[in-house]
């Protein structure tokens, strides 16, 4: 039973038994895996703190064919983000990176962009201690990744260019944005400065997006809205409601 090694992004671990830990992780090169960490909610385990939410680790493990779970032998800490967790808003976004990874993909298939999509995200939030803007950015780049990211510039039913300064119409089960002479019953509108916010994030790096976009109110109410209309696909797409979501407007 050979051990395998990979750099890895904790996505969530839970008590198992008497000291052991079950832990889901992203491993760069073989996707979502679960595992079983023997011993590491004892006292003086050989884990420390690598084992928790969305820590950048490289990986040891042992895996069998007939057996679901791997078997956790080492981690050694690369980068920790446990100081992101201290501030309430962040903390929530981050949970949603992990939660919607999770959700999202399927296990033991790689996917590279991702594991760095995550990995980006996450440091994002921790050198900025601002959430709205990674979260809108990951959740969108989520979206596009699984194939699910509707037209941004036409009308998914007439096909027509969306204008610029008007807002489109959504809905996430229509898959579809659409004109306002389009819009059915059950959509919501999509402000110009939203739609404006989504395009430059399918084209702009994140550290870009960072220094463009106003760090105002109206930047954030715009990150908000691109957020809610891409965890409504989400939703839709993996057919359940995200229970990191509904802490989103909860109070801290």
């Amino acid at each position: 039973m050979p051990v395998h090694e990979s750099e890895a992004i904790i996505l969530q671990s839970y008590a198992l038994g008497e000291g052991d830990r079950l832990v889901s992780f992203l491993s760069r090169t073989m996707g979502r895996m679960r595992g079983v960490a023997a011993g590491a909610r004892k006292p003086k385990s050989r884990f420390g703190s690598t084992l928790e939410r969305l820590s950048h680790v490289r990986i040891w493990y042992f895996e069998r064919e007939t057996r679901e779970l791997v078997r956790i032998n080492q981690c050694e800490m690369i980068e920790s983000f446990l100081s992101a967790f201290s501030d309430y808003a962040s903390s929530i976004a981050l949970a949603l990176f992990s939660e919607i990874t999770g959700a999202v993909l399927p296990e033991k298939e790689a996917s590279d962009a991702n594991f760095r999509l995550l990995l980006l995200a996450t440091q994002t939030v921790k050198r900025t201690g601002k959430c709205e803007l990674p979260l809108a950015y990951f959740a969108l780049w989520t979206v596009k990744l699984g194939g699910w990211l509707p037209s941004l510039d036409r009308c998914g039913q007439c096909g027509q260019a969306l204008a610029a300064n008007d807002p489109a119409c959504f809905s996430p089960s229509a898959a579809a944005l659409a004109c306002g002479k389009c819009r059915r019953p059950g959509m919501r509108l999509v402000s110009p400065p939203a739609l404006s916010l989504a395009r430059k994030m399918v084209a702009e790096r994140l550290d870009r997006l960072q220094d463009g976009v106003a760090a105002d109110a109206a930047g954030a109410r715009a990150a908000r809205e691109v957020t809610e209309m891409m965890l409504d696909i989400i939703e839709h797409q993996i057919d359940r409601k995200l229970v990191s979501r509904e802490l989103l407007e909860s109070p801290a």
